[in-house]
């Protein structure tokens, strides 16, 4: 199977803060990081539909981080593939 991703993956361990009405505000941990998307552990958490539009945001930093939209690409069991929405 090829791989077209655009963008390398590389593991990353954070915390992340999602939002959306649907489910209101959960933190995820990551399992994955690019400079296209991340990939967010969720398993067991109900996520809005392919294509959706949610926020996210970095916890655990210094300083706060930015709040990123982003658009819902993959759901797994395990997770969402999310991709980063840059104006």
């Amino acid at each position: 199977m090829s791989d077209s991703r655009r963008h390398p993956r590389i593991p990353m361990k954070a915390q992340v803060k999602i939002s959306h009405e649907s489910f209101g505000e959960l933190v995820a941990a990551t399992k994955d990081i690019s400079d296209g998307g991340i990939f967010l552990l969720t398993e067991n958490s109900e996520m809005p539909p392919i294509g959706t539009i949610i926020e996210g945001q970095v916890q655990g930093l210094t300083g706060d981080a930015p709040v990123l939209k982003m658009e819902i690409m993959r759901l797994t069991p395990d997770g969402i593939g999310l991709k980063f929405i840059l104006d």
